[in-house]
């Protein structure tokens, strides 16, 4: 399955509100860059049109030119390894390539092989989860990762004392990237990874704390399916959309039996911690 990369030459100031129309779109991950941004989607769900209807709404506000071209996998595993760099969320986690050196100085040591999954830690949502999971109980519980990108949370989540762990995502390579990821940092052979939806988690299964970094749309749609899957006092950490789209989630989640723990806020970007009553 390819990517296509979408370029958009824009004002820096309409980056934020780009991200969020592309990622109402289906685009999956956003690189700023100093003339404005690149996006990523899978090419089956990439729709001319639909970028036309958007640079539209915009064109009368500021200057905006685009051109895409779709990417082959050993591409942009190229490119990733070319400007990868490690990733700090405070004095506690580094998550790295196998090409950058380990530093010692660091509680917990997290490895990746940067691919084309979202979850590579440079996204504002993903440092905001992992700051997060530092905060929350992991000893001896069951951990849901959605939509695990790397698998990066699900592998913290083990560092942190979790002793199951399920994750599952509808690309195909963030699995293929997962199960490598989880075998990089030892994770035990039960740590499972499937491709798919919440659909093809089994009714039975109950977690004591379930990662959820997807958008705004997904979260609203199944919010009440983590909390059927979540155990009584267990956590759901929440992420992927605005500020802008926080009280929707927290309106969601309270009207499904969650009562909201904290919130914290990253360039724009929101994270919000719920407890199952």
């Amino acid at each position: 399955m390819n990517y296509v990369e979408l370029e958009i030459h824009a004002d820096s100031d309409f980056s934020e509100i780009l991200m969020a129309e592309l990622g109402e779109a289906g685009f999956e991950s956003f690189v700023e860059t100093d003339e404005g941004l690149l996006a990523y989607i899978q090419e089956e769900d990439f729709d001319e049109a639909k970028i036309s209807e958007i640079v539209n709404k915009y064109q009368d506000l500021t200057p905006i030119t685009t051109a895409w071209k779709s990417l082959e996998r050993k591409n942009w595993n190229e490119e990733w390894e070319k400007s990868y760099a490690p990733i700090e969320v405070g004095n506690r986690i580094r998550v790295r390539a196998t090409f950058h050196e380990p530093n010692p100085t660091f509680q917990y040591d997290l490895l990746i092989q940067p691919k084309m999954s979202f979850g590579t830690g440079h996204h504002e949502t993903t440092w905001l989860v992992m700051n997060e999971q530092l905060s929350l109980p992991h000893v001896g519980l069951s951990i849901m990762d959605v939509g695990c990108g790397t698998g990066i949370l699900a592998i913290l989540a083990y560092k942190l004392g979790a002793t199951n762990l399920l994750g599952f995502d509808i690309d195909e390579w963030a699995v293929e990237n997962t199960q490598e990821n989880f075998a990089m940092n030892n994770l035990p052979a039960e740590a499972e990874v499937f491709q798919g939806t919440i659909d093809g988690v089994s009714s039975e299964l109950r977690f004591g704390g379930i990662l959820a970094n997807i958008n705004r749309n997904i979260l609203l749609a199944e919010i009440p399916k983590y909390v059927s899957h979540l155990e009584a006092g267990g956590w759901l950490v929440t992420s992927g959309f605005y500020e802008t789209d926080q009280a929707d989630i927290e309106r969601c989640a309270e009207e499904n039996g969650l009562k909201k723990i904290r919130s914290n806020t990253r360039n724009q970007w929101a994270t919000v911690v719920f407890e199952k009553i």
